[in-house]
């Protein structure tokens, strides 16, 4: 199974259009959203090309293939405009014998572990930097954030064939 997993878009559309452009040449499966998708939020200035109606046609193409979470700044409205679901705290996908636990990380956080089972994966966003560490038994990544980078380089993760991926975007 091939993922996709990014957080943190902010409504930009052209950093979203980047993400499409990136699933258009690797084909994952599913798309796993970890939050904040279409809103900047009242802490982070406006990213490149803050267009969240472009944003929203772009990834409701891909309705099919996305598994999202709600982060810290996706309200009620934004379910009102996308056309798959986006409002959970969390959500799980098993991918190649192994539990992916999804969250933006506002409320659970390799700080703040949910129950999960032993060697499953802590998928979050919400600090915008990048994360791959070990709590115990459990593997925590952020794939930081697309289009608001706190550690200086737009990112996301790829998954396939049981390993994590790394994916940066020169600017």
């Amino acid at each position: 199974m091939k993922l996709i997993i990014a957080s943190d878009i902010h409504g930009s559309a052209y950093w979203c259009q980047k993400l499409c452009d990136l699933m258009d040449q690797e084909k994952p499966d599913r798309v796993l959203l970890l939050g904040d998708l279409l809103y900047h939020g009242p802490r982070n200035d406006l990213p490149k090309d803050y267009a969240p109606k472009r944003v929203i046609p772009m990834l409701s193409a891909l309705r099919d293939r996305i598994v999202a979470v709600r982060g810290n700044c996706d309200a009620e409205v934004d379910q009102m405009v996308l056309p798959f679901p986006c409002l959970g705290d969390s959500a799980q996908v098993f991918a190649d014998g192994q539990t992916l636990f999804l969250t933006h990380g506002h409320h659970f956080s390799p700080d703040a572990l949910p129950p999960l089972p032993e060697n499953a994966v802590l998928l979050f966003g919400h600090t915008h930097v990048k994360f791959d560490e070990m709590r115990g038994n459990i593997r925590c990544l952020n794939p930081g954030s697309v289009s608001i980078p706190k550690d200086g380089s737009h990112s996301c993760l790829i998954f396939e064939n049981g390993e994590f991926f790394f994916h940066i975007w020169e600017e």
